[in-house]
This record gives structure tokens, sequence and C-alpha cells, in this order.
């Protein structure tokens, strides 16, 4: 049973859904934990029910005509909902980013490729590529963009430039989004 759930006097705390006393109504049709319609009885004898199995009678249809309700562990019920919410928001696709430096090694480049291809490919989702320079490498910004070149020859049958390479002071950056 859910010690924290909604009190009578909390008509709004919940969403809507009335549970247990809150449910005032003469008839109500009721369906056990397990799915089973256990048929048309008082709200009374429905929490009752509820309670013997030490769980929650909410209301889920209160426009049906008896309105329905479900025996079930409304807090598990709620945690439940607020994680498919959750899980719903975070299939949007997000933007990553990749920090590089003009002298990186080879095999750090493959590295940084294959975080770019899984970010694309896997997740669906945007990268964008900050080639950092420090000191007299800003004198060589034609080693950045020889670099930005060979990443973008790695990833090109999976991405698209979205926004080409723009040097901004010290860092050149670049978007590539998913084809």
């Amino acid at each position: 049973m859910d010690n924290n759930g909604p009190r009578p006097g909390n008509a709004g705390a919940n969403g809507g859904q009335r549970v247990n006393e809150m449910i005032r109504v003469p008839q109500v049709l009721v369906i056990s934990e397990k799915g089973e319609q256990l048929g048309v009885m008082s709200p009374q004898e429905a929490l009752a029910r509820a309670r013997a199995v030490d769980l929650d009678l909410v209301e889920m249809a209160p426009q049906a005509r008896p309105p329905v309700c479900r025996i079930m562990d409304y807090g598990k019920f709620k945690f439940d909902q607020r994680r498919r919410a959750s899980n719903q928001k975070s299939n949007k696709p997000q933007i990553r980013e990749l920090r590089l430096r003009p002298k990186i090694g080879a095999a750090d480049v493959e590295v940084k490729v294959n975080k770019a291809r899984e970010f694309l490919e896997k997740d669906k989702d945007k990268v964008i590529l900050v080639l950092c320079f420090k000191g007299r490498e800003c004198a060589h910004v034609e080693e950045g963009e020889k670099l930005m070149d060979l990443i973008f020859k790695k990833v090109e049958d999976i991405a698209k430039i979205e926004a080409p390479p723009k040097l901004m002071g010290k860092r050149m950056t670049c978007t590539l989004a998913p084809k």
C-alpha cells in the first residue's frame, strides 16, 4: 500500500487520479492486480479487497459508467509512468562534441572517428568537431584543415557537413549531421 500517496484533501497532487478513499461514487467496476475483472461493487468493498492484498484502489477510467478501478501498487505505477516519460524525452537527437588537437596521433584520430560514427549511426546525434589551437599552432591553421578533411573522408558515408569548418579565435569548429 502506498503510505506516501495522496490524501483525501490533495485532489490535485496525483494528476487527477483518485486513489483509495478519494473514490466517492456509488458503484465501481473492479479489475484485480492480475488483470481479472472482479465485477461491479461498492468502493468500500473494492477498497477492502485492495487492502487485503496490501495494495491500492486506483480509478483508471473515471468517465466510464460505472468508473473502472484497478487494484495495484500506486507508488510503483507512478514510478513507471515517470520512467516512461523520461525515456521518451531521451530519444531526441542531441549535439555531441568531440575535441581535437592539430598534432593528434593517427591512432587517436581513429578513436575520435569511431566515436563520431557511433554518435551519428547509433544515436542519430549531431557531432560538433572542435579543433583547439595553442601557441604557435595558430600560425598553421592549414594543419587543422587537413585534419578536418581527413575526418570528413572517414565519415562521409554516414554523415553530411551541416556547418563547414570555421575558425573563431583559437578554435576551429564544424558540425556533422547524420545522413
